[in-house]
């Protein structure tokens, strides 16, 4: 089966292998409200009724699918599997490895009473090489996992968690532990531990390549990229330290014309098929074979555009909250993730914006295969000092560095609203971090352009991002109808009484065309919310509803100066009903009326999800 061709199940869909093993699935589970566990020793010898309930990972505790569906605050809890010895069997040489996509917030893992794994990072995968704390001759092996989150610690990255007891506003149930897939792999000691593609649409791509351990003689790599069974181009390269950077030219980008039919894009999402192989250079034993894809494309601003392969490119972006009514944070598979990435293209948008979360790889994957433009983005913290600075960015540099080689991914967005940098408009320290956590980026990823505080008081940023909730259609024209009213905008206090940007330079670039202005946040339209519901605005009926909806998206279509908007929301997510459907996935109008809307009548191809609604899912 081809590269590009796979079903979506595997947990990290650029660095793929043919064998692992799943350990999704029942474990046996335990609160430790006390903090008693670790000096109880609970990962090797547990008292009796440690571990007094089973959860069905990866759904975290709060979520009904984990068959808990506790919401109350448990800072502390702890899970157990037993796993067949021939699920971690490693051979003369090998080792054997516990990937874990997301654990939340603080973890560490144990096998056999043997800690194997430390982790910081809610968001964020690790592995544990568990191969050294097998026990011989055993037929199975104990796996334990502790996970510490304060729901009370502002400092650490939650995203739209809540800190208070119960949801309020735009903030949602916490999430504690494992919420993405846990699964296990076999590989040699000199297995490719990191793949990294970095397209050059003019002529080919560049694979960084790193390996588990230096080896002991010299590898060779070897690198195939395959296009409709068509090889495209192929590499050798010797390798004698665990990181290789390997160029490799793609002849048939020199033909401008032939090039068309090789890049990557919402309308047509071409993606080459990679192998890559290590081997031994003496015996030519292969150590390593590993699948993958690239996306020939670029992403850019300027001509006071979004740049798609060098063009000027019309953003319909929608912002998506990643929560699920039965699954919270986490998702019920990946033909969950396929239908929504389906239904956000059926509804006439070309992009999307994951808010205040990393999203499981597998929606990347779906987006890049499917083809929709996707802005990646953090949990933010919610105060600013020390330790958020140093929680926020190593998580962010981790985020950037799991997902630059998704061609979907086309702009970066770590701080929003001046979340968790609050006094930035007269702090200096804060204006600082923000353009520190750019400029980080940047030198992590310099091909996609980067927000460094989404929505208003802009530090360096590479789009001019508004956020305006407005719903006046006459403002808003007043606004964004022309470039003079934006200007009276830039020099008013913005929508929500903020500066829109702190850097005169960024204006500056605004006014020559290298900086496009994006309304990206706009609308939170409801129709019929009750009392204790959030949305920005309520209409009273479907008529109302359909009409406004039409009005305020008609602004931007219409604008000359805006180049791209983000509309909130996709979905209505617990207590906020400003999505364009409701929380089982059904839309609120029909779907030709809202794709009509969002496209303000461009001719794009029609879009149609595998089902109308979201909410019966297969794993």
């Amino acid at each position: 089966m081809k590269a590009s061709e796979q079903d979506g199940t595997y947990p990290r869909p650029i660095l793929r292998r043919e064998r692992w093993h799943s350990l999704d699935g029942l474990w046996e589970f335990g609160y430790d409200d006390a903090r008693e566990g670790e000096r109880d020793t609970w990962f090797s010898e547990p008292a009796a009724g440690a571990f007094d309930r089973e959860i069905t990972v990866p759904y975290p505790p709060e979520a009904p699918a984990s068959g808990i569906g506790e919401t109350a605050a448990h800072p502390v809890v702890w899970y157990r599997r037993r796993v067949p010895h021939e699920v971690l069997a490693a051979g003369d040489g090998d080792r054997a490895l516990v990937h874990f996509g997301a654990v939340d917030h603080r973890a560490k893992v144990w096998l056999d009473g043997r800690l194997v794994a430390e982790h910081v990072g809610g968001q964020t995968p690790f592995t544990a090489d568990v191969t050294d704390a097998l026990r011989p001759g055993a037929d199975e092996h104990v796996l334990v996992v502790r996970a510490e989150d304060d729901p009370a610690d502002l400092a650490q990255p939650r995203g739209k968690q809540d800190w208070q007891d119960r949801p309020h506003a735009v903030w949602y149930e916490r999430t504690t532990g494992i919420w993405q897939t846990v699964w296990a792999e076999t590989v040699t000691a000199w297995h490719i531990r990191d793949l990294a593609w970095i397209p050059d649409p003019k002529r080919g791509v560049t694979a960084e390549i790193t390996l588990a351990a230096r080896p002991a003689t010299p590898v060779s790599v070897e690198i195939v990229l395959r296009h409709d069974g068509e090889v495209l181009a192929e590499s050798t390269t010797a390798v004698r330290t665990p990181r290789a950077r390997v160029d490799l030219v793609v002849p048939a980008l020199r033909n401008g014309i032939d090039r068309e039919d090789l890049l990557w894009s919402p309308e047509r999402p071409t993606l080459i098929d990679a192998r890559v192989t290590v081997r031994d250079t003496a015996t030519s034993e292969v150590l390593d074979t590993v699948d993958s894809y690239v996306g020939l494309r670029s992403a850019d601003v300027g001509r006071g555009a979004f740049l798609l392969n060098d063009r000027p490119y019309q953003v319909r972006s929608v912002l998506n909250q990643g929560y699920r009514p039965d699954t919270l944070i986490a998702n019920s598979g990946t033909a969950e993730l396929r239908r929504e990435v389906e239904m956000i293209k059926a509804m006439g948008f070309n992009a999307v914006r994951v808010h205040q979360k990393a999203e499981d790889p597998r929606f990347l994957y779906w987006a890049d295969h499917l083809g929709l433009l996707v802005w990646g983005e953090t949990g933010a913290a919610y105060e600013y000092g020390t330790e958020a600075v140093e929680l926020l960015t190593r998580e962010w540099l981790d985020i950037v560095r799991r997902d630059r080689s998704h061609p979907s991914v086309v702009t970066w967005v770590p701080v929003n609203e001046s979340w968790g940098c609050s006094d930035i408009a007269n702090d200096p320290a804060q204006q600082a971090y923000t353009v520190a956590l750019a400029n980080l980026t940047r030198a992590l990823d310099p091909t996609r352009p980067v927000m460094s505080n989404e929505g208003w008081e802009h530090t360096d940023s590479d789009i001019l991002g508004v956020h305006d909730y407005s719903s006046d259609v006459g403002l808003l024209t007043r606004r964004y109808g022309d470039a003079a009213g934006f200007e009276a905008l830039l020099a008013s206090p913005g929508p929500a009484g903020r500066a829109l940007s702190l850097d005169a330079r960024q204006t500056e670039r605004y006014r020559a065309g290298e900086v496009p202005l994006m309304v990206t946040e706009f609308g939170g339209l409801s129709v019929g919310a009750g009392k204790d519901e959030f949305s920005y605005t309520r209409t009273g009926s479907d008529t109302q509803y359909a009409a406004l909806l039409d009005d305020v998206f008609g602004v931007l279509h219409r604008s000359p100066i805006v180049a791209g908007f983000c509309y909130t929301q996709f979905m209505d997510t617990a207590q906020e009903t400003n999505g364009l459907l409701h929380a089982d996935g059904s839309p609120k109008l029909p779907l030709e009326t809202i794709r009509r809307i969002v496209t303000g009548n461009a001719t794009v191809p029609e879009e149609k999800p595998e089902s109308p609604a979201l909410a019966d899912e297969e794993q």
